[in-house]
């Protein structure tokens, strides 16, 4: 059995053409599809009016609270303390078990103000609560 010897002028050739119509079928989809959510949102319909009407994802807000450099906290632009805090988390937790905290604490603040927050999440029942920081462009 003989073996035929590989041309060195025949280059390696990869197949493009598949590939090319497979990002033009995707990029057709997603132009599709987008001018399809925005035309739902585009359609001119007269919403009824309520007396009394709340977002229906109210209970899925995000509560934040947020530590100064000198150890408040405030919440909802309020300052408040250990104790409303406290209220305040366990009656978002009483609406939505399923509800998200966010703690800010500012770069001077000390971590033991962070940490009675912290500790004031989880008796309420809060299972994760978030520490939001900033990330750098490094």
């Amino acid at each position: 059995m003989l073996l035929k010897a590989a041309d060195p002028s025949e280059g390696v050739s990869i197949e493009m053409t598949p590939m090319i119509d497979m990002v033009f079928l995707l990029l057709i989809f997603f132009l599709v599809a987008t001018t399809f959510h925005q035309s739902e949102r585009e359609m001119q319909i007269a919403l009824p009016v309520a007396s009394a009407s709340e977002p229906i994802s109210a209970l899925l807000q995000e509560l934040v609270v947020n530590v100064d450099a000198s150890g408040k906290l405030h919440v909802g632009g309020r300052n408040v303390s250990a104790e409303d805090l406290r209220a305040i988390v366990s009656e978002a937790i009483a609406l939505n078990p399923d509800q998200k905290v966010t703690v800010r604490g500012d770069r001077d603040a000390a971590y033991a103000h962070v940490v009675v927050v912290l500790d004031i999440c989880k008796g309420a029942g809060i299972q994760e609560p978030y520490l939001d920081t900033v990330l750098t462009g490094g």
